[in-house]
């Protein structure tokens, strides 16, 4: 599989479902934009949530609800057809190589870091605050997987230059310690 190409697919995909919902959802204020996968490298998602549904949390979970993409109102939401071919292409790629864990250790790490590098290119090109005139929180996140806890501290700051980021992190070590 050729990652560059991935990458850019990848790219045009987040950044035409954020520019879908915030199209569809803007008014709800949104704060935040998630690219995500799993633990079988066999899905790219994005995600998005607004402070309007945060109005409705619970206060003894608000920062769970407001930080964990598997809560958000607009989960698996946004250019979907772009992001179902992704998925068919990965999911291709990973039945040729069904029983080979060293190549899949490898891809796995490779899609990752894909997404990582989509979200932070399109920060440092100011992406999403200059549609939405905001500092967005951005996160990558693979269901049903855990990142090494400095692991997920370098995503969170290479991918935030804001409040949220130290609000993560502040929260982060309360359950990672």
């Amino acid at each position: 599989m050729d990652f560059e190409i991935l990458k850019q697919q990848i790219e045009k995909a987040a950044k035409k479902a954020f520019l879908e919902m915030y199209t569809q959802h803007g008014a709800e204020k949104i704060y935040s934009f998630a690219l995500y996968s799993d633990e079988g490298a066999m899905t790219v998602c994005p995600a998005t949530n607004t402070f309007t549904m945060l109005e409705n949390a619970d206060e003894d979970d608000a920062l769970y609800y407001k930080y964990e993409p598997a809560e958000w109102t607009y989960e698996m939401d946004g250019a979907e057809e772009e992001f179902n071919d992704i998925c068919t292409q990965l999911r291709t790629e990973l039945d040729k190589h069904d029983e080979d864990d060293k190549w899949f250790e490898g891809f796995q790490s490779k899609l990752y870091s894909c997404c990582i590098e989509v979200l932070e290119k399109l920060k440092n090109e100011n992406f999403f605050s200059q549609i939405t005139g905001e500092d967005i929180f951005l996160i990558f996140t693979v269901s049903e997987y855990e990142f090494e806890t400095e692991d997920l501290k370098n995503i969170i700051t290479s991918l935030n230059d804001n409040e949220f980021k130290n609000e993560y992190l502040t929260w982060m070590d309360t359950w990672a310690s």
